[in-house]
């Protein structure tokens, strides 16, 4: 379990907070900011278009990320009625995932940098805490990515369906994503986790220059 391994050290303990509330703080505000673009505030007007961390936590999403490894934010309410075109939809997804993978690539350039110089990332506090937020970031991206409602990746799927089907997708989506995670603590059988982990690893490499990832 990721908790134990998390209390055992203090300090990992410590970074993974911070890096859970930034990176799911400003994924969530990325989705609220791109529907807010392209013409809908209805997030705006459920205070959502804020980087107050305690607007987009949500408690089911944080408690996954903590024992399985992988999680989600409080979704962001759009109406697509409000957007000036059709495809502001897969923006507004997608914002999120971009937005994670930037934050990423900038709180990654000393750790680049400092590998080019040979330096070990777990020679410094500095560089250590900095690659726990890039990881997280990486692993939020590449999880929200995954074409199951509620995550992001769903609305490229929905994009193709008529509305009763898009419904129907986006109602049993999550009990599918809860299924999978079930299983998963049942059988001791990864079945999410070997599909992420060859995109976290290849996002890691152009990120950080390492394939290592320390969540």
């Amino acid at each position: 379990m990721l908790l134990l391994g998390l209390i055992q050290n203090p300090f990992i303990f410590l970074a993974y907070i911070v890096a859970l509330i930034i990176g799911i703080t400003v994924h969530e505000y990325a989705h609220a900011w791109m529907a807010h673009r392209c013409g809908d505030d209805t997030a705006k007007f459920e205070g959502r278009l804020t980087l107050n961390p305690l607007a987009h936590l949500d408690p089911l999403g944080t408690v996954m990320l903590f024992v399985v490894g992988f999680g989600w934010g409080k979704p962001v309410p759009i109406n697509p009625n409000n957007m000036n075109k059709k495809s502001d939809e897969l923006k507004v997804a997608f914002a999120g995932i971009v937005t994670n993978l930037i934050l990423a690539f900038i709180l990654a350039i000393p750790i680049r940098i400092a590998l080019m110089q040979g330096i070990l990332i777990e020679s410094s506090a500095v560089l250590s805490f900095l690659n726990i937020i890039v990881d997280l970031n990486i692993i939020l991206a590449v999880f929200n990515i995954l074409p199951i409602p509620p995550l992001d990746g769903s609305h490229l799927v929905e994009y193709f369906l008529n509305r009763e089907s898009k419904y129907a997708y986006q109602t049993v989506g999550p009990f599918i994503l809860i299924g999978v995670i079930i299983a998963e603590s049942v059988t001791h059988i990864s079945i999410i986790h070997p599909i992420m982990e060859p995109i976290i690893r290849l996002l890691s490499l152009l990120i950080k220059g390492s394939y290592n990832v320390i969540l």
